[in-house]
């Protein structure tokens, strides 16, 4: 069992990761059989720090335990939090609002986005001072999303031109945060989910509006700790502070779409398979992917459909078809953004060719995610055209090599399911950062029947 006893180190959070990983997988036959899933990622890294805002004892099963999610845990060790965990289940003593540290260190944010831009909404809220920093890639990230708003509202955060560090100064309870009234620019479950809990500890009641849907799972989980966060018209947000405590969490947490995905496409991608994944979330914010893969000519059933920790959540059965080529844009790009490197990999073996519009929010990820994309796809043979919101992948026109992950644990899993159907193997070099969103990823697919080759190892492997 692990358990919250100090600051994190920077080791913490890369222990036991071997970097120099590469990996090749093959498919001798079809893939067959069933498989659950990890604890979503989304979900987790707010349930831990949610948790950590209540006041009481939250107890969350399915938590996800890789790279990210330890990133948030070894944070809230930093700010004073008390948690536990057992395997996936994570036991979070809250102190309320008011319980939060000012750590002295700057708290190391990892690669995650969601985290630091989570972490300054909810430090805001809290009025303590810290100081947020991260990887070489993290302080690359643009930050003035959040940094601007937060400022509107009272809170003082210094930074890099509009890039971390952040450095928080404490406030006052006399100097609570102003409520807001704002429009976000761009459709952002991170910015939204930051200027919420900001406005947890507002002196008065803010509104928030998008310009496109964005996943929900903050007012979801929120609202369910009883938060008083309304929808009073189509993406626009009422958000009250709060009156009295959250209440812990006692849930489960569903199976992760984004790490379904690649099981997904696998199974999409080799002639004759068909697979079910158990209890994944099907929350319509996050199913763009589905959408698209039933539209390319998978074919895909959503069975046993329930409830699973406020979340909607289902079965997904997936029986390969031969593929076509689609065009993806639109507010479908904003409900798979995170899908996009593993949708590339079945385009690759669309009939057709394959357009994505509308996505110039990729090259804001861990990497540049269109450019690095279609870099590493040419290696392989691929016909693609990289565009500034996009690109163009002809079907067909792979035909097996070597590439690299470039640092993106998902570009990492993406690519190497390419060798699934690719003429030649398909070699991923660096390909251990998958560790960050989905540990179980090799043993997933090897419960399916795909055969793994791979120099290296990789951390905590995890059976489904």
């Amino acid at each position: 069992m692990m358990r919250s006893k100090r600051p994190a180190r920077k080791s913490d959070i890369i222990a036991n990761m071997h970097s120099e990983l590469d990996l090749s997988l093959s498919a001798p036959s079809p893939l067959h059989g069933e498989s659950g899933l990890p604890g979503d990622k989304s979900l987790s890294h707010r349930a831990a720090l949610f948790a950590a805002l209540a006041e009481g004892e939250s107890v969350i099963d399915g938590f996800l335990v890789s790279g990210v999610t330890r990133v948030m845990l070894n944070a809230l060790t930093n700010l004073g939090a008390e948690w536990s965990l057992d395997k996936h289940r994570l036991t979070v003593r809250g102190k309320g609002l008011a319980g939060f540290a000012s750590p002295s260190d700057p708290i190391n944010c990892g690669n995650s986005a969601t985290t630091i831009r989570m972490l300054a909404g909810a430090i805001a809220a809290t009025g303590k001072a810290a100081t947020l920093d991260g990887s070489d890639g993290l302080r690359k990230r643009p930050m003035d999303r959040v940094l601007i708003p937060l400022a509107n509202m009272g809170a003082r955060i210094e930074s890099v031109n509009g890039c971390a560090p952040l450095k928080l100064t404490a406030r006052t309870a006399a100097l609570p945060l102003r409520p807001i009234d704002y429009d976000l620019p761009v459709a952002s479950a991170q910015v939204k989910s930051c200027l919420i809990l900001a406005a947890l500890a507002a002196a008065g009641t803010s509104e928030i509006r998008e310009p496109g849907p964005s996943r929900d799972h903050t007012e979801r989980m929120l609202k369910a700790m009883g938060a008083d966060i309304r929808e009073n018209a189509p993406r626009s947000l009422r958000v009250s502070p709060l009156i009295r405590p959250l209440s812990p969490l006692r849930c489960t947490l569903p199976g992760d779409i984004s790490s379904a995905a690649f099981p997904m496409v696998a199974a999409a991608i080799v002639p004759g398979s068909s697979i079910l994944l158990r209890e994944v979330g099907v929350n319509p914010t996050r199913t763009g992917l589905l959408e698209v893969l039933a539209a390319m000519g998978a074919e895909l059933k959503i069975i046993n459909k329930r409830f699973v920790a406020g979340e909607p959540a289902a079965d997904i059965l997936l029986n390969a078809k031969p593929l076509k080529a689609v065009s993806v844009g639109g507010e479908t790009v904003v409900r798979m953004i995170d899908e996009f490197p593993a949708m590339a990999i079945a385009a690759c073996f669309a009939d057709g060719v394959t357009e994505v519009r509308d996505a110039e929010e990729l090259r804001y990820k861990e990497t540049d995610r269109i450019s690095v994309l279609c870099k590493e796809l040419r290696a392989l043979g691929v016909s693609v055209e990289e565009r500034q919101d996009g690109f163009r992948i002809t079907g067909g026109t792979i035909s097996g090599g070597t590439c690299h992950a470039r640092g993106d644990h998902r570009l990492a899993m993406s690519l190497a399911l390419a060798g699934l159907a690719s003429p030649a193997p398909v070699v991923v070099r660096d390909a251990a950062i998958l560790n960050e969103s989905f540990p179980a990823f090799l043993p997933t697919l090897r419960s399916l029947g795909v055969r793994t080759n791979q120099t290296g190892t990789v951390f905590a492997e995890q059976k489904t």
